[in-house]
Parts: structure tokens; C-alpha cells; sequence
């Protein structure tokens, strides 16, 4: 690993503000060290952090502010010139602290299990609270793990003090559940209640504070044990240690839920902890029949807040056991918080205006097809969210599958000023060999859609979605990354999709923004951030759009700006302006204006096979009776579902690792960092065209 080395932009104080400072990012020593200037590199460092444990994050706020947060609790706030900088910057600390932090916890043995309860015995009102086991604690803290000049010993710390140490913590453990004693001891209802927000959130924070200084104790006697052994051998590295939480008892109501043994348990969750999964059986590709699929009239709208409200001991317990920046893909959530539909099925909403993609390909000429490219791409998001609280969907199993399917009469599909494909030359032209039994042409286009959870760590969907009669598909994979943000929690969509347009022979690549929860203690809600890029290199048009986050104060939500351009030129042709879920604003480059209200669009309704027709880990049948729960309002029994398919999943995953068997997918394959689907209609097309050539 090379040192690397720049000005960044340094936030002192408000009064100061930002100041420009040297920044050497020292790899060996794992060290961010700041100077002045860059001539005052030989001099002693303004300041110096230790990046073993510490949290590399980039900032909401901008594409170009990050922080970095050391275990010491001391923070740096730093700002660089443009986003890609920035992302230089972040990845290189970000792979410089994994390295210290692994070779730490590498040389330090875990931490034992410990347990701290909250609550008070007997007491009615708030959950019994166990304390989630260590996870040795220094793959998230600096242990003091410093570079000291020659002939100079580092002090060793006497055990006598960390007998004083012990002897403190353990008073103000003993003070902190007399507070929430006191607390619990309220009245139920009146002025003052044991179940006051504030005071809520008092026992949450005074929890993840005894939480800290409890790992930094543990921290103290590791490096006590370190000193005495001798320094690190050089060269050490180890796999990462990733942080795993669950809330083993999905908390209701301020109770802990006890479950029934295995024996009585319903026959259905006991079925899907049965269900095996032969590789060589169950993971062969399946053609849907688009007949078989039909109209779905299911309508699970998100809008009950009753829920989250109930909730809310539960969401702060879970809140107090999080660390800024932690990754929370292994983070077991409370059932309450889902929505009813899988993740997989969530993108399959992206394309609830098939009118809108299919009319892409009728575009007369490039720059039309990219900006119909760009309507498209940003009235799909508004589907995408069940209502106006923001619930999480299920995470897929891997080898996941959800299929359905669109009908979209040809008459309902925009044309170029009224002319049909049909325009093109035909040369330009592609067609697909019928069979000799075909009926009469439908007046319809169909839309197929497919999606494969293909990994579970990382968790990576693909999907894929064609329109036969119009030569064009898109295939995309998304490796969703959830990280912990203080009162907001942020999903990055990490992954590309490809739409192409196999008449005009253009590939238009495309990413997906950030999505935020925010207000995660009172009324969650989703907005979208960041910057995209839509290319077609082909043609030489490209988009740029931005999603804006709200500022803190004043300014409207879920603001999109954005432009199309042709790069040869460098010339703006088309403008994009407003809110991604209400009214968007085009103004082309001749001074014409287009408004498209999203809340007047139609929505065609996705057509999927019946329950019984489906395969067992179809979306909709695998999930069925967490559904069903989660409808009738019977969390436990979604919870008991939901936990039977997980463990079930974990025991396959388990028997895999020990036979050394690799997972095979069924509908995806690998690309180098890609997936891409198995017979994609670019290969169908192109062996339809070798066989025309063929019999000429």
C-alpha cells in the first residue's frame, strides 16, 4: 500500500470555518497526519489520528465532504476538491484502517460474552434487555497501537489500576439502572409516563454510553496484555472481521417474545426450515409462460404508523447498540418495520410504466432516445415506495426468484411524431424467426421481468427485463450496502444496469442513487440522493442527474436537476428540473417546455402467476406466510416465519462452507464484476441473425 498524499479542505470551528492543510496518509504506520502546507511536511504534524477502529464516511451533505472518525472520538471533517478526489481519498483510508483494524483483532483474542440489563426485575414496561455479546471490541477501536522513537518504553499500566478502573464502571453501572429504575417506576399515563420519548431516549443513550465504556475497559486490559507480550509481528493481515447484531427476541410491545419449541411449531414454518436445495435439482433455468401470469390485484399500501409507533422502546434499544458507519447488512431487524413484499419485487416496480420504456426505441433519433431514456428513468422511482412511511423490504434469500410480466397495448406506446418503428430501413431492423404456429400478432407489447437473489454476502440481485417485439432489454445487478447514520439510516446502490437497444445497436449504461430513511425515530420517510450518470457511447449523449437531499434548513424535498448533453460538442440539448415523486420540468434546447405529473401517470399493473403455480423460492410463495402475518397484524407469527427462513438459509450457507461447494445460480451468470443474464436477447438475436445469413 502507497502512501498517498494532498490539500484537503479541513473544518476547524465556526468561526474559523474551512481552512486548506497537507494531508499524508501514512499506510505503514496507519496514520492521517496534517500539516499546515506541504513545505512544512518535515516539520512535527498539526495533528495525527490513528485509523486502527476508526469510521470512514462520506457525507450526505455533498459529493464532496467526508469524515473520519477515529475510536478516540476525535473527528476529522474534510472537504475535496470534486467527487472523484474524494473517493480516491475515502477508499484508500477506508482500506488502510480495514488493514490495521484486522491485524489488531487478529492479535488479540475475543472479547468474553458479557450481559447488561436494563431492566429492573419484574417490571412490566420495558424489554428484558440482554446485552449483545462482545464483538471483540478492537476491530472497532484504536488499542494504542503507536510508533515510539528508539530506546523509548512505553509505560506499562499496573494492574492495580485497572482494579480502580473495574470498581468505577462498576458504580456507574449500578447508578445507571437506578436511573432506569426510576424511570420504569412512572406511572403508566399523566404528565410524566415511563414511557415519555425523552425519557426513552434517556435510557437508550445512557446504554450505548455504558456500552462504549465498557468496550474501552476491555480495550485497556487487551492493551495491557499487548505491552507485556511485545509489539505486533510485521506483516500480519487477516480476513475481516465483520460486526453481526441481532435482536434475538424481536422485542414487541416492550416485551420479550418467547417462541414455542420446535415440536409446536406450525407445519409451514417447520416446511421451510425443510425445504433443501439440491444444486444439481432445483437450479435449472424455468421458462415462464407470460399466459400463465396473471393481472395482480394484491395492494399492500405501507401507510399504518401505528406499528412504528408502538415500537418505538424497541427501535431506540436497537439504535443504542449501533456504532456511525456501521454496516448493517448483518443487522437483524424487527419485523414490525417490513414491508410486505420482497425486495426483488420492489425493482420489479420500476418498471410500472412499460408505455415509457418501450417508447425509448421509437425515439427518430439519438439524442431523442436519450432524453425518452431519462423520462423514463426517473418517473420509475415513485412506484417504488408503498406509501409515505419508509419500510424496509424483505432481504431476499439467495436463489430468490421473482418473475412477472407487462401488457402494454401497442396504441398506448408514444411514437417519433406519430410514425411507428416500422419507419426504420431494413437494415436496421432486427428480427426474431417466428414459429410456423403462430397466431395472428397480439395488438400488445409484452415486458418480461426477472430478478435472482445470486449472493448473499454481499447481497447482489440481479434482474432483467425484455420486450421482444421491440428488440430491447436492460440488465442490471445492485449490491445494496446499508450503513448506520445517527437519525437516518443510508442504503447505497452499488451495481450498473445496461438497457439495450438492439434496433439502433446503442447500449445506454446507467447507476442508481442513494436512498435514505430519515427521521427513524418519529415518522420515517424516504428520500433520494446523489448523482447518476446515464452513457451511450455509441451515440456520444450522456445524462447527469442529481437527486438533493433536504438541507437542514429550509429548501424543498425530493429535488432532481439534471441535463442531457452531447460530449463532441459539449452542448447542454435538454434540462431536467423538480421532484422525482410529483412534477418534472424538461426544457429542451429550442426553448420548448415539457411537464410530466407523476401523480397523474398511469400505472400498469404487473402480471404474476398464481401462488400455486409458483416455485417454492418464488418471491411471493417463499415469503407467503410472513405476508399473511404481517397483513393480519400478528407480528409474532411474521417474526417466527421470517426467523425459520433466515435460520434456514444460515444452515445452508453453513453446510456449503464445510463442503466447500460453490453456489450455483440459476438465472444469472457471473461477468467479471457483473451478472448478466443467461439468454439475454442480445445472444438470441445475434445467433437469429447468423441463421438468416446462414440460409441466404
Amino acid at each position: 500500500m502507497e502512501n498517498i498524499c494532498g490539500y484537503l479542505m479541513k473544518y476547524t470551528n465556526l468561526v474559523t470555518g474551512w481552512q486548506y492543510r497537507y494531508f499524508v496518509l501514512n499506510n505503514d504506520a496507519g496514520l492521517l497526519e496534517y500539516f499546515v502546507n506541504e513545505q512544512s511536511r518535515h516539520l512535527k504534524p498539526r495533528g495525527t489520528l490513528q485509523l486502527a477502529g476508526a469510521v470512514i464516511s462520506p457525507s450526505d451533505e455533498d459529493s464532496h465532504t467526508f469524515t473520519v472518525n477515529a475510536a478516540s472520538g476525535e473527528q476529522y471533517k474534510l472537504r475535496a476538491t470534486d467527487a472523484k478526489e474524494r473517493q480516491h481519498w475515502v477508499s484508500r483510508l477506508q482500506i488502510c484502517t480495514q488493514h490495521h483494524t484486522e491485524a489488531i483483532g487478529k492479535n488479540n483474542p475475543p472479547l468474553k460474552s458479557r450481559s447488561f440489563s436494563l431492566a429492573s426485575q419484574g417490571s412490566a414496561n420495558s424489554p428484558g434487555v440482554q446485552r449483545r455479546p462482545s464483538q471483540n471490541a478492537v476491530s472497532f477501536f484504536n488499542v494504542g497501537h503507536h510508533r515510539l522513537p528508539t530506546g523509548k518504553r512505553v509505560p506499562i499500566m499496573q494492574p492495580d489500576h485497572l482494579v480502580d478502573v473495574r470498581e468505577m464502571m462498576s458504580q456507574a453501572e449500578g447508578q445507571q439502572r437506578d436511573l432506569i429504575r426510576s424511570i420504569e417506576c412512572l406511572p403508566a399515563s399523566g404528565h410524566l409516563t415511563s414511557l415519555d420519548q425523552d425519557l426513552l431516549m434517556l435510557k437508550a443513550t445512557s446504554m450505548a454510553t455504558m456500552n462504549c465504556l465498557n468496550d474501552c475497559f476491555h480495550i485497556l486490559q487487551l492493551q495491557h496484555a499487548s505491552q507485556q507480550k511485545g509489539s505486533l509481528p510485521a506483516g500480519t493481515t487477516v480476513s475481516w472481521l465483520e460486526p453481526k447484531i441481532s435482536l434475538a427476541n424481536h422485542f414487541k410491545n416492550g416485551a420479550a417474545q418467547n417462541f414455542p419449541a420446535e415440536i409446536n411449531k406450525p407445519a409451514s414454518v417447520r416446511e421451510e426450515q425443510s425445504i433443501a436445495e439440491p444444486c444439481q435439482l432445483t437450479r435449472e433455468p424455468e421458462e415462464i409462460n407470460p399466459d400463465e401470469e396473471l393481472e395482480d390485484i394484491c395492494d399492500d399500501k405501507e401507510d399504518d404508523l401505528g406499528a412504528v409507533e408502538e415500537q418505538r422502546s424497541v427501535i431506540l434499544h436497537l439504535l443504542s447498540q449501533l456504532k456511525l458507519g456501521m454496516d448493517l447488512t448483518r443487522v437483524v431487524l424487527p419485523t414490525f418495520i417490513l414491508e410486505k413484499r420482497s425486495l426483488l419485487e420492489m425493482y420489479a416496480d420500476f418498471m410500472s410504466h412499460p408505455d415509457l420504456f418501450i417508447a425509448i426505441t421509437n425515439g427518430g433519433s439519438a439524442e431523442e432516445r436519450m432524453i425518452r431514456f431519462v423520462e423514463y428513468y426517473l418517473t420509475s422511482f415513485h412506484e417504488g415506495r408503498k406509501g409515505a412511511i419508509a419500510k424496509k423490504p424483505y432481504n431476499p434469500i439467495i436463489g430468490e426468484t421473482f418473475h412477472c410480466s407487462w401488457r402494454m397495448p401497442k396504441s398506448n406506446v408514444a411514437t417519433d411524431g406519430g410514425t411507428s418503428s416500422s419507419a426504420h430501413t431494413p437494415s436496421e431492423q432486427v428480427t426474431l424467426p417466428k414459429d410456423p404456429g403462430d397466431q395472428a400478432e397480439p395488438d400488445y407489447y409484452t415486458v418480461k421481468f426477472v430478478a435472482e437473489q445470486v449472493s448473499h454476502h454481499p447481497p447482489v440481485s440481479g434482474f432483467y427485463a425484455e420486450c421482444v417485439e421491440r428488440s430491447m432489454c436492460v440488465n442490471a445487478h445492485v449490491w445494496t450496502k446499508s450503513k448506520f447514520l445517527g437519525m437516518s439510516i443510508g442504503v447505497t446502490m452499488v451495481g450498473e444496469g445496461v438497457l439495450h437497444l438492439l434496433e439502433h445497436g446503442e447500449e445506454y449504461t446507467f447507476s442508481l442513487p442513494c436512498a435514505y430513511a430519515r427521521s427513524i425515530l418519529t415518522v420515517p420517510w424516504v428520500e433520494l440522493g446523489g448523482k447518476v450518470n446515464i452513457n451511450c457511447a455509441k451515440t456520444g449523449y450522456s445524462a447527469s442527474i442529481n437527486f438533493h437531499t433536504k438541507p437542514f434548513y429550509g429548501g424543498k424535498l425530493h429535488r432532481v436537476t439534471g441535463e442531457v448533453k452531447q460530449n463532441m460538442t459539449n452542448t447542454v440539448v435538454c434540462r431536467v428540473q423538480g421532484e422525482w415523486n410529483s412534477v418534472l420540468e424538461f426544457t429542451y434546447n429550442n426553448g420548448d417546455t415539457k411537464n410530466v405529473d407523476l401523480t397523474k401517470l398511469s400505472v400498469t399493473r404487473k402480471r404474476v402467476r398464481p401462488l400455486e403455480k409458483q416455485g417454492p423460492f418464488e418471491s411471493r410463495r417463499l415469503w407467503q406466510h410472513v405476508t399473511e402475518s404481517l397483513r393480519d397484524g400478528d407480528i409474532d407469527k411474521a417474526t417466527e416465519h421470517k426467523r425459520a427462513l433466515e435460520e434456514r438459509q444460515r444452515n445452508e450457507e453453513r453446510l456449503r462452507a464445510e463442503t466447500e461447494t460453490p453456489w450455483c445460480t440459476k438465472y444469472f451468470l457471473k461477468d467479471g464484476d457483473g451478472w448478466v443474464y443467461h439468454k439475454p436477447l442480445w445472444k438470441t438475436v445475434c445467433a437469429a441473425q447468423t441463421q438468416q445469413t446462414d440460409s441466404n
